[in-house]
C-alpha cells in the first residue's frame, strides 16, 4: 500500500513538475513500451546546458532526433543524466545498468540503460 501511495505521489509530482508531455521523435514517453531504454547527457559546447537523448530502439536519421523534448519540440533541459534517470522511474524504468562510450583517447561517457519494472 505504502509502495502504491509513494508512486502515486511520485507520478503527481512528476507531472505538475513538468506541464508539457516529454517526447523522443514526436513520441510521447508514456507511449514508449519496450522492456529496455538507454539514456546519454549530451552537454552544450557553450553553456552548461545538458539534453537527454534516449534510445529505445527506433530508427533515427539525425542524433538531434533522439533528444527528449516537449510538445512544442523545445529540447527539455535537465540537471544531469541522473536527474534523467530519477524522472524515468515515474515512466516505468529502473537503472539496469551503466556503461561508457570512448569519445577519444582520453575521455569516455557514461551510458545509462533502464530497464522496465
Amino acid at each position: 500500500m505504502k509502495k502504491l501511495i509513494f508512486a502515486a505521489a511520485l507520478t503527481v509530482c512528476f507531472g505538475l513538475s513538468r506541464v508539457k508531455a516529454q517526447n523522443v521523435n514526436g513520441v510521447k514517453l508514456t507511449d514508449i513500451h519496450v522492456d529496455y531504454i538507454q539514456i546519454r547527457a549530451v552537454k552544450s559546447f557553450l553553456t552548461d546546458k545538458q539534453w537527454i537523448a534516449l534510445e529505445y530502439g527506433q530508427k533515427v536519421d539525425d542524433y538531434s532526433e533522439m533528444y527528449i523534448r516537449d510538445d512544442n519540440g523545445k529540447k527539455i533541459e535537465f540537471n544531469s543524466a541522473i536527474d534523467a534517470v530519477n524522472k524515468m522511474k515515474a515512466y516505468g524504468y529502473e537503472l539496469f545498468s551503466v556503461y561508457t562510450e570512448q569519445i577519444d583517447q582520453s575521455s569516455n561517457k557514461p551510458v545509462y540503460v533502464l530497464k522496465r519494472k
